[in-house]
């Protein structure tokens, strides 16, 4: 395969009137989501859109979410998502960055427009979406994505689970999120369904887990911050069955403890295969692949993350690229087919974090690990202040940047912190005077920030504690929040 349209096609020729997106009471089969999305497509060929043109993607959680993905594609032009919650400034800047000028689901409906055509035929390195992650300097970064670093992603990792038609995907995850990549294209791939998960259901636990059984879900993937809040629904409902037959992590350093006692709080053989995969939105979703079989759930690796998927490398280097010894740690560093192509319109960040060695190109994650006896990986941290909050990733940077233009600030410093009562969550201390507002504050952080990067919580501080080396001292900051 080339491309991931001709993926699709090919399982919707072998399984034309099998279900291939469910939302509610709406389903699609594969031939009638082949034939909605090339009507999209055939609109969007008619407003000129071609090969190579991104354009934007703005839709609620629906059958309408696939239509629109694979509409953009058969088109042959790839996929940004522009999620309506950010503000205006951040969409505006993607917008321009990305120089889109259709949006499917606001300028470009969905439904409604003529039959389908012949779609161009597409490459293996032609774009597939280009997806934003925070930025350390204060401006995020577009990663490009090619149809063949999906196409490597699902033809590495699929053959390592029994996954088939009969299996039905959850797409918990929205398209800003590039899980939500391996969600539907782990099932497209395989003539499996995608059950989009609706906006009630991926904000209330208790509402996942009635979905999870009523729609006979057996691929679930989550976060594990996410995953803590629905294993403590399903304990509060009285661990109720589930059809799970695969319980997949990834985004953040997963809990083997919560997991361990989330699998024997189900019925005895009744429990999913629970699998963890770090991966990074720059090597395409997924970049490890570790089984959490009982010993590894209760053995001495407090964060293991196993071996590279089959068409990607992984060394551990030291900041001159020179790799570690076994047992050491060192940053992670990705080779092979899953590497993007790099960030948009920023040659110079692109060249910083994509580098060649000897003839291989690599992507200089920023995550610590080190190798441990038996040749598996154990994460260990980031090297940098990029944090990871409910599988999202941040520049904290990023944040300061906007908090020092507040009014009333001289200075900001923002850390991921821990509160017994909520879990984690941002906190900013702020070097401000009289005249700083909190409210004003949060205010103009909501109008610059994804709200998931807004703080919760705010500390003014006379000033901020500086090191010896005269940088903030990040470990000195502490206090009670306003």
């Amino acid at each position: 395969m080339t491309s991931l349209p001709a993926l699709f096609l090919a399982t919707c020729a072998e399984h034309p009137e099998r279900p291939a997106v469910t939302c509610g009471p709406r389903t699609l089969s594969y031939r009638e989501l082949a034939d909605a999305a090339g009507s999209l497509a055939a609109e969007l060929g008619r407003r000129g859109v071609g090969r190579g043109e991104l354009v934007g993607v703005r839709v609620a959680r629906s059958v309408d979410v696939a239509v629109a993905v694979l509409g953009v594609m058969l088109a042959g032009a790839a996929y940004v998502p522009l999620d309506p919650r950010y503000p205006a400034g951040r969409l505006r800047l993607m917008t321009e960055e990305c120089r889109i000028s259709h949006v499917v689901g606001d300028s470009v409906p969905v439904w409604g427009h003529p039959p389908a055509v012949v779609p161009p035929t597409l490459h293996t390195d032609d774009t597939a979406y280009v997806i934003y992650t925070s930025g350390s300097t204060g401006r995020p970064k577009g990663c490009v994505v090619t149809h063949g670093n999906v196409l490597s992603l699902l033809e590495a990792a699929l053959p390592l689970f029994d996954i088939g038609p009969d299996d039905r995907w959850a797409l918990f995850h929205s398209v800003n999120f590039d899980l939500s990549v391996w969600e539907m294209w782990g099932a497209l791939a395989t003539g499996g369904t995608v059950v989009v998960v609706d906006e009630d259901a991926s904000l209330d636990p208790g509402e996942l887990i009635g979905l999870l059984i009523r729609e006979r879900v057996t691929v679930l993937n989550q976060v594990p911050s996410v995953f803590r809040m629905l294993a403590e629904a399903h304990e509060d409902e009285g661990r109720p069955p589930l059809p799970l037959r695969y319980l997949i992590f990834g985004g953040d350093a997963v809990d083997l403890e919560g997991t361990a006692r989330f699998l024997a709080g189900l019925p005895p053989g009744a429990g999913p295969v629970a699998v963890n995969m770090y991966g990074i939105t720059e090597t395409t979703v997924h970049a490890t692949f570790k089984e959490l079989d009982p010993a590894t759930l209760h053995g001495a690796n407090p964060s293991p993350i196993g071996r590279p998927l089959p068409n990607l490398g992984i060394t551990l280097r030291d900041p001159d690229g020179s790799e570690v010894p076994d047992g050491e740690a060192g940053e992670i560093w990705v080779s092979g087919a899953g590497v993007a192509a790099g960030y948009l319109g920023r040659d110079e960040l692109t060249a910083e974090r994509f580098v060649v060695v000897d003839g291989v190109r690599h992507y200089r994650s920023g995550d610590l690990a080190r190798r441990v006896p038996g040749g598996e990986l154990q994460y260990l941290s980031r090297i940098d202040r990029q944090v990871k909050l409910r599988g999202m990733r941040i520049e904290l940077p990023e944040i300061e940047v906007v908090l020092r233009a507040c009014a009333g600030v001289r200075d900001a410093a923002v850390l991921l912190e821990t509160d017994d009562a909520v879990g984690e969550l941002l906190v900013a201390y702020v070097a401000a005077g009289d005249a700083f507002d909190l409210g004003r504050a949060r205010a103009e952080c909501a109008r610059v920030l994804p709200s998931h990067m807004v703080p919760t919580r705010f500390e003014r501080l006379a000033t901020l504690p500086l090191s010896p080396s005269g940088k903030v001292d990040h470990r000195a900051l502490s206090g009670s929040a306003q």
